[in-house]
């Protein structure tokens, strides 16, 4: 009984979160608030990349200071071709596009590639050294892309205008809003088949124990590679989508402390939920938009929030909603 309880909680708490989104551009309207458009865009940009982090972290176990490097790939990837289309030239022999299919394509893989060859190395270390190797990763994409005044360095590249997607209008706020929430959606049911599958039930156990995992015969390492990979890909989707909101790629995307915000947005939200990094990411860009205001610091009423959502809602603010003391929830 307890266990259909929070069940229906979990699917009153999904539904009520998947409502508010489908109806918040209406609701901006009804308010003549419509500028506030982008900014839930966003929201949702960010929570796929944290919901993406929390694979590896609340699910794998795995602290990364390097994730939001497959952002940066990711822009850049759409960035790179947008810039080439308008120079009319080509790179490695492929002409520059502004195709959505094609450019955000690219995008999930190399950042996939990318997180494939960073994660054979970095999977091979654990704790502190895992960490450290993550964010050193991060940092050399980081000063690679400044390096490349050709695209703009460290002032970034700058886009004319958004990626074309099956003759939809990118341009359209309204438009964007709803494919990035389409994608969102997506990737959070494909990602709860993955967890609640065999594969996510040796990448829980290896959290919990990775050497008894490996003493049943079963290569860990493998598993591990295999949900670092899927979950830079989805960060590289993420990044793709970015730099169409702001129509520019920053090497700022990158930057280790955006790892970080992804990492506060997986802990305000719940660690090992998927859901509730969307909601973390939600809170803390709400935070962000509506403390900065009054003041500059509004950081500095961040930190006690946060430590008070760490000490008593072990769960995130979504394991308070759902009601679960599980881990997983």
């Amino acid at each position: 009984m307890k266990n259909l309880l929070t069940f229906n909680r979990k699917t009153v708490v999904n539904s009520i979160g998947l409502i508010l989104f489908l109806i918040l551009p209406f609701l901006t309207k009804s308010f003549e608030q419509e500028y506030l458009i982008s900014f839930f865009s966003m929201i949702l940009i960010y929570g796929l990349a944290a919901a993406s982090l929390d694979l590896i972290l609340g699910f794998g176990g795995m602290i990364s200071l390097g994730h939001a490097v497959f952002m940066g790939i990711g822009g850049y990837s759409v960035g790179v071709l947008a810039f080439h289309k308008y120079e009319s030239s080509s790179i490695f022999g492929f002409d520059g596009t502004e195709n959505a299919l094609i450019t955000w394509g690219v995008a999930i893989l190399i950042a996939g590639v990318f997180g494939l060859l960073t994660g054979a190395v970095s999977l091979r270390t654990k704790g502190m050294s895992f960490i450290m190797i993550t964010l050193a990763f991060a940092q050399m994409g980081y000063y690679f892309f400044v390096s490349l005044s050709k695209y703009g360095g460290s002032d970034g590249l700058s886009l004319y205008n958004r990626n074309e997607l099956l003759g939809l209008d990118l341009g359209d706020d309204v438009t964007f809003y709803y494919i990035c929430l389409a994608i969102l959606v997506l990737f959070l049911l494909i990602a709860h088949r993955v967890v609640n599958s065999h594969f996510g039930k040796v990448i829980t156990a290896s959290r919990q124990n990775e050497q008894r995992v490996q003493v049943l015969g079963v290569a860990s390492y493998r598993y591990k590679l295999a949900i670092y990979t899927f979950a830079a890909a989805v960060a590289g989707l993420a990044g793709a989508l970015m730099t169409n909101q702001n129509e520019f790629a920053s090497p700022e995307l990158m930057h280790w402390t955006k790892s970080g915000e992804l990492m506060v947005m997986v802990l305000l939200g719940g660690m090992g939920t998927l859901f509730g990094p969307v909601l973390g990411a939600a809170i803390l860009l709400l935070m962000e938009y509506f403390l900065a205001m009054y003041t500059e610091h509004w950081m500095v009423v961040l930190g006690p929030f946060l430590i008070i959502v760490v000490l008593f809602a072990k769960n995130g603010l979504y394991g308070l909603l759902v009601g679960s003391k599980d881990k997983n929830v």
